[in-house]
């Protein structure tokens, strides 16, 4: 066997970054390589749903690297999203779904499609190597096309995540909807949580033409219930606009059943905002009808109203 090979998603993880760690490291190892699969923090209540469902053990957390280790990276590509010393260590590959931002010293392996979901491009992986996909490993990634896409909403879901899942459903033994809406309602109960902890259950930081800033995401049944916070979300922000030397902080809940978001944006450039979607800050907060995805909807909206 060759040196072990680390393989995780981003920090703050969601079911794909999870999910998808475990699955590419099982597909590596099928393929004769030392791989773990590892967890850049928390596991979240939808992807402990998922992993409880399929019979998986949650990965062991990952703090940092040591220089020349051998990494590969899943659902993510940017270093300010990944592990302390990723940036001397020895990428040997990427599977990714978003915008590439990533400069390598070598040639790697690097595999990103447009599609809605890692898992999707995975899936792909298992049968180009003639690999096969158990139930558990069916389970896994078809939760992640369920998570990244909404349930099949979100405007970055393309025909094969579609057509990928309800291949996936077949092996995994489990009805998609019945499944589906069963696991994204078990991620939204945050009443326990500390506003802390809500704004950071997914969220990303982006630095772009000179504007630092972080979009944060939580999936909800009942705006209502989570705007009862927004006093204690905004200090949360706040703290998290201090701390980190952010020049706008926007945290959207998403009505996963009505597929809107209603957001919190506050900062000295909040304005690119209001820009992005057309709409006016009211006690720092706005609806975003028809908005769902961070990735296609809201970051390349503000990317592009970036002064």
């Amino acid at each position: 066997m060759s040196n072990k090979l680390y393989v995780f998603g981003h920090q703050k993880p969601d079911t794909d970054s999870i999910t998808s760690a475990i699955v590419l490291a099982n597909l590596e190892r099928a393929l004769g390589l030392d791989a773990t699969a590892y967890k850049l923090g928390e596991v979240n209540k939808e992807t402990k749903y998922a992993l409880k469902t399929f019979e998986t053990e949650e990965p062991l957390t990952l703090d940092s690297v040591d220089e020349n280790c051998d990494v590969a990276m899943v659902d993510n590509n940017e270093f300010s999203q990944s592990v302390s010393g990723i940036e001397k260590a020895n990428i040997k590959m990427v599977v990714d779904h978003h915008k590439i931002k990533f400069e390598t010293v070598e040639p790697i392996f690097y595999l990103a499609e447009p599609v809605g979901c890692t898992a999707t491009i995975l899936y792909k992986l298992y049968k180009q190597n003639d690999v096969e996909i158990d139930s558990q490993i069916a389970g896994l990634m078809l939760s992640a096309i369920i998570s990244d896409t909404l349930l099949f909403k979100s405007p970055t879901c393309t025909k094969q995540d579609v057509e990928i899942a309800n291949k996936l459903s077949k092996i995994a033994g489990v009805d998609i909807e019945t499944y589906g809406k069963e696991m994204l309602k078990a991620g939204t109960d945050i009443s326990e949580f500390t506003p802390y902890q809500v704004i950071n259950i997914d969220s990303k930081e982006f630095n772009d033409k000179n504007t630092k800033f972080e979009i944060s995401q939580v999936n909800a049944v009942d705006l209502d219930s989570v705007f009862s916070r927004q006093s204690e979300l905004e200090d949360a922000i706040q703290k998290e606009i201090q701390d980190k030397n952010l020049d706008f902080y926007m945290f959207a809940a998403t009505d996963i059943l009505n597929a809107n978001s209603k957001i919190i944006a506050i900062g000295n450039k909040a304005n690119a905002v209001e820009k992005a979607f057309g709409v006016n800050l009211e006690n720092n907060t706005a609806m975003l009808n028809n908005v769902v995805s961070r990735k296609k909807q809201m970051l390349p909206n503000i990317l592009n109203n970036l002064d």
